[in-house]
């Protein structure tokens, strides 16, 4: 999922951003298509009743919640703060650097991202069972 961000940006502007690779936020959530296929492929393996499914979806849940709830408003702060200091300040002190903004999720990217880890998780036992 990661690698899809790097390669997206890529053909959106033509140039190549090695930091699309590893940042957080975007489409699609790459935190909820891992926990996803985590969750799936704990319940292929040991059964969707087990209490280990259990854990791992109650993980998952938790992780996608954090992903477009507490990260993103984190990530709106950010643009707030930023905005103040360009307007507000001409001469920012020169070791001041811009909050990272692009955190968290919207509930799509996170829809699609833990549809995709599921997809994953359900292809890949279809090619290696276990």
């Amino acid at each position: 999922m990661q690698g899809y961000k790097g390669f997206s940006t890529w053909s959106r502007t033509g140039r190549l951003n090695l930091r699309r690779f590893v940042e957080t936020g975007g489409m699609p959530s790459s935190h909820s298509a891992s926990v996803a296929a985590l969750s799936v492929a704990i319940g292929l393996q040991e059964g969707f009743t087990s209490a280990l499914f259990g854990v791992t979806l109650y993980f998952s849940l938790v992780v996608m919640y954090d992903a477009a709830g507490l990260r993103r408003a984190a990530g709106k702060q950010a643009e707030v703060l930023n905005r103040l200091i360009e307007t507000h300040f001409r001469s920012p002190q020169g070791d001041t650097q811009k909050l990272m903004e692009l955190l968290g999720h919207t509930p799509l990217e996170v829809l699609v991202g833990g549809l995709l880890g599921a997809a994953s998780a359900l292809l890949w036992n279809r090619i290696h069972p276990l």
